[in-house]
């Protein structure tokens, strides 16, 4: 039997609250106020589990998350990436590489960027390069309502 390299893609957007701290890339950021959403609002892992997903033709973030699951309420990235890991490794699907890209005015990625890089690696067990940019104050993440991530992901079907 041969083996099979698939990609996906995947992307999350979440609007800041008024309180918390958000999560991102695996890490928290002071700066940052909380990202909304039915879990901790992590875009840039919600983007990376649903390019995982697509790429293993096993659906995507809703599907396997979704928000009318009530245990997924405020749910860690890192318990969603755990679950999305051990989800393919069932299906024999090795992860080669990922690449995310963060969109938005802050936290800003830069200072941190090799820190949220290792952490991703290590929570998806495969390579993360992390991007970052801003849309030059245009919408809703160029106004500082919120954050936006997409990624890829390159799999193996063993």
């Amino acid at each position: 039997m041969t083996s099979a390299l698939r990609t996906g893609l995947g992307s999350d957007a979440h609007r800041f609250s008024d309180d918390g701290i958000c999560a991102l890339a695996g890490l928290t950021w002071p700066e940052a106020k909380k990202l909304e959403g039915h879990s901790d609002g992590d875009v840039a892992i919600h983007a990376i589990c649903d390019a995982l997903l697509s790429a293993s033709g096993l659906g995507d973030i809703g599907l396997v998350f979704g928000v009318d699951r009530p245990e997924m309420k405020d749910a860690s990235g890192a318990s969603m990436a755990d679950h999305v890991v051990k989800l393919l490794s069932q299906k024999k699907i090795s992860i080669v590489n990922i690449a995310v890209n963060v969109i938005g005015n802050r936290p800003r990625i830069n200072a941190r960027r090799d820190e949220a890089q290792s952490t991703l690696t290590k929570l998806f067990g495969a390579p993360v390069s992390l991007s970052a940019t801003s849309t030059d104050g245009m919408g809703f993440t160029g106004r500082g309502e919120g954050i936006f991530a997409s990624s890829t992901a390159l799999v193996e079907l063993l």
